[in-house]
């Protein structure tokens, strides 16, 4: 006997299969961005991020204390490339594009999935639409540092 599925039954299996395949930080359609409000306090201190001091930290390497201090804040945010503290990944630059729209942001912390950046920063990215939309599939890539500022 022939077994017939539903496209629903279908595509929801695909996407299970497909999901399960790859890191959950890509998407079908790039990779997801998220926002998330601390990124957006200038006077929070460096050492709440995964960023902070050790050789590869941005206190260590900058002499930054607040993320105020960053050039072009609130352009950060986490990015899932920094595993953790003191990542040889902390204080690289991305370009994310979503719908025509581009923001380049630093990366000073740790993300689950994909990137996690200031409110402001979302909301250049998506046209002022972040708490609406709330993340976005997007596509990333790292630029030069001299793109954020630094």
């Amino acid at each position: 006997m022939l077994h017939r599925y539903s496209p629903i039954t279908f595509t929801h299996t695909l996407s299970s299969t497909y999901l399960s395949t790859f890191p959950n930080y890509f998407t079908s359609n790039g990779i997801l961005v998220s926002y998330d409000q601390g990124y957006d306090d200038a006077g929070r201190s460096m050492t709440a991020v995964a960023c902070s001091d050790g050789t590869n930290g941005l206190i260590t390497r900058y002499g930054w204390n607040t993320q105020g201090q960053i050039p072009r804040f609130p352009n950060i945010g986490g990015a899932a490339v920094i595993a953790g503290w003191n990542s040889a990944q902390c204080g690289t630059c991305w370009q994310l594009t979503y719908n025509g729209r581009s923001v380049n942001v630093l990366a000073i912390d740790h993300a689950g999935a994909g990137f996690n950046i200031a409110l402001a920063a979302m909301n250049t990215l998506t046209n002022n639409q972040a708490i609406a939309l709330g993340r976005v599939e997007a596509t990333a890539t790292q630029v030069n540092v001299n793109q954020c500022g630094l």
